[in-house]
């Protein structure tokens, strides 16, 4: 075996981990991945003997290109939005795809994301390197350009904001597909009282229509049951988005949302939804015909 195929052969091996760690940075799977192939091209540009710790300097390369793409983002972005929504991974009801399981583990649902989507990219960076990956924050320090103590503030700062009671769904997959079918039977049957008995009183729905349609988002179980009485009108197909329960809708055969829903203690505490036209039109969902 040459040098390049045993350095590629040792990189395949951190991919998973790798993307993983970029897609929680940046909540794309398309920008994970433009990351993780500038983690190769470095790496491949690098002299690996001196490379200590061949997991640890990946990670710290993941983490500084994710940094400069968060920032060139924020610098970039134009459309007004209260909400961004991140991209989903849509799976089958009845089970995750092993790829996307991998990408996933640890759960990342779509109302973290979303959250993460609100913090500076130094905070974000921070949180999911240490918080999640168990980065020290000596090693990433130097990615932030903070000092330790500074950068332990950052990942402290993004903690306060993440809220798990509102972000980590219930852990049994059948209690949360039965909570969102009661609710989307209720919606079916323009039952408004089984809506509100599916929901928190605190629930929030955020919904990213793009750029053209800016973002709504609703506070409250009586303003979102309200709002689901419009389900009446659209096919539903449930999935699994980001491992959780969620919905497809459809109107006159075309993919009008996707929708998460984070439920806790049996109760719908957060909606999710994705009903921007153009990147719904990326998204493959034949998978949901076999």
């Amino acid at each position: 075996m040459d040098k390049h195929d045993w350095l590629a052969e040792r990189f395949e091996a951190h991919r998973p981990r790798l993307r993983a760690v970029a897609f929680r940075m940046l909540g794309s799977t398309s920008e994970a991945d433009d990351a993780v192939q500038e983690a190769w091209l470095r790496l491949s540009r690098a002299n690996a003997g001196e490379i200590d710790n061949f997991e640890a300097w990946l990670v710290t390369v993941v983490g500084r290109v994710s940094l400069n793409m968060l920032r060139s983002r924020k610098t970039r972005r134009e459309e007004p939005l209260d909400v961004h929504m991140p991209d989903p991974i849509v799976d089958r009801a009845d089970g995750m795809n092993p790829e996307h399981a991998v990408l996933l583990a640890d759960s990342v649902s779509l109302a973290l994301l979303v959250v993460l989507e609100s913090l500076s990219p130094p905070e974000r960076v921070a949180f999911v390197l240490h918080d999640v990956f168990a980065v020290p924050f000596d090693e990433i320090a130097p990615i932030v350009d903070r000092s330790p103590a500074a950068t332990r503030q950052l990942a402290s700062r993004a903690r306060r904001r993440i809220q798990p009671e509102r972000t980590v769904p219930d852990a049994d997959p059948e209690m949360q597909r039965q909570v969102v079918d009661a609710f989307l039977a209720a919606a079916h049957e323009g039952n408004f009282d089984g809506l509100i008995a599916a929901l928190d009183p605190d629930v929030v729905l955020r919904a990213d229509f793009g750029p053209a349609s800016g973002s709504r988002v609703l506070h409250g179980a009586v303003a979102v049951a309200s709002q689901a009485m419009s389900y009446r009108d659209v096919e539903i197909r449930p999935v699994l988005i980001n491992g959780v329960a969620g919905i497809v809708t459809f109107r006159d055969g075309q993919p009008a949302s996707v929708g998460a829903f984070t439920v806790r203690n049996g109760k719908i505490v957060e909606l999710d939804f994705l009903a921007d036209p153009e990147r719904l039109r990326l998204l493959d969902f034949t998978f949901l015909e076999e």
